[in-house]
C-alpha cells in the first residue's frame, strides 16, 4: 500500500475561498513584500509609506481571517504607534534644520515647526508601513508551515528547521506550565499576600518549578526525536507538503509590480 502526502491547502481552500492569503505558500508572502520593506527604509516622503500602508491594510482586510485581537492590532495599535512615534521624533528634530518652515506650536523659546512634524510623521509612517507589510505573512502563516516551506523549497536542512521549530514551541509550553504552577500555588494557599513586593516574591517562586518542567519537556522531546531517527539521514520524508503553485508566482509578480509602481509614482 503506497502512502500519499497530504496537502493541507487542498482541504482548506474550499472552506474559505475569500481569504486567499492563507492558501499561499509562506515563502511567496515573504518574497512579495521583502523588497518594498527594504526600500522603505530609505524613503523620506509621506506619500510612499502611506500608499504602502493603505495597500497592505486593504490586502490584509480582504485576504486574511481576522480575529478581534488582530483587527485591534491593525486598526488601533498600529495607528496609535505611528502617532506616538511621529510626535516623538518631531520633538527630537533639530529646529535649526527646519526653522524655514511654518511654526506650529511655541512655548517660550521653544518652537515646533511644520518641517519637524513632517520628518517625524514620515518616520512613523515608514515604520508603520513596514510593520503592516510584515503582517501580511505574519497573520496568515503558521510556524510549522514556514519551516516546511523552508525545508521543501529553500532546501534548508531539516535538522536546523525542525530543531528551531521544537525550540519555538517551548514558548507556549512555558505559558501552560506557568498557568499550572500558579493554579497549584493558589490551591495550596501560597499566594504570599498582595502588593508589588509579594508579586516579585511569587515570581521568584515560579523559577524552580518552571526550570524543572522545562527540563522534563526537553527530555521528552529529545526521546521522541530519537525514537523517530531524527538526524539519522540527510533527508526526511515529509508528511505534509507545502507546495509552491502558480498562484504564488502570480502573487509575487503582483506585489513586485505594485511596489515598483508606487515607488515610480511617488519617488521619482
Amino acid at each position: 500500500m503506497s502512502a500519499t502526502a497530504v496537502d493541507p491547502y487542498a482541504a482548506r481552500a474550499p472552506a474559505a475561498p475569500r481569504q486567499f492569503l492563507h492558501a499561499l505558500n509562506p515563502l511567496s508572502k515573504v518574497v512579495g513584500v521583502a523588497p518594498a520593506m527594504l526600500l522603505l527604509v530609505f524613503v523620506r516622503d509621506l506619500a510612499t509609506p502611506t500608499a504602502f500602508l493603505l495597500l497592505s491594510s486593504v490586502l490584509i482586510l480582504i485576504g486574511a481571517r481576522l480575529t478581534r485581537r488582530t483587527a485591534a492590532l491593525l486598526l488601533l495599535a498600529v495607528p496609535a504607534g505611528m502617532a506616538v512615534i511621529g510626535i516623538g521624533f518631531s520633538l527630537w528634530v533639530d529646529a535649526a534644520r527646519v526653522d524655514d518652515s511654518a511654526a506650529v506650536l511655541q512655548f517660550g523659546g521653544w518652537t515646533l515647526y511644520a518641517g519637524a512634524l513632517e520628518i517625524g510623521f514620515a518616520t512613523g509612517l515608514r515604520l508603520g508601513s513596514i510593520v503592516v507589510l510584515a503582517l501580511i505573512g505574519g497573520l496568515t502563516t503558521t510556524g510549522p508551515d514556514l519551516v516546511r516551506a523552508s525545508v521543501q523549497q529553500l532546501r534548508v536542512p531539516y535538522r536546523i528547521g525542525y530543531t528551531a521549530l521544537a525550540a519555538f514551541r517551548f514558548v507556549p509550553r512555558f505559558g501552560h506550565e506557568l498557568a499550572v504552577i500558579r493554579a497549584a500555588h493558589r490551591v495550596r494557599g501560597h499566594h504570599g499576600g498582595r502588593g508589588p513586593f509579594a508579586r516579585i516574591a511569587r515570581g521568584w517562586g515560579y523559577i524552580v518549578p518552571l526550570l524543572a518542567g522545562a527540563i522534563r519537556h526537553a527530555e521528552r522531546v529529545a526521546l521522541a526525536m530519537d525514537s523517530r531517527a531524527f538526524g539519522a539521514h540527510p533527508t526526511r520524508t515529509e508528511r505534509h507538503l507545502v507546495p509552491f503553485r502558480a498562484r504564488d508566482w502570480v502573487f509575487i509578480a503582483l506585489c513586485l509590480a505594485a511596489s515598483a509602481a508606487i515607488f515610480i509614482i511617488f519617488t521619482f
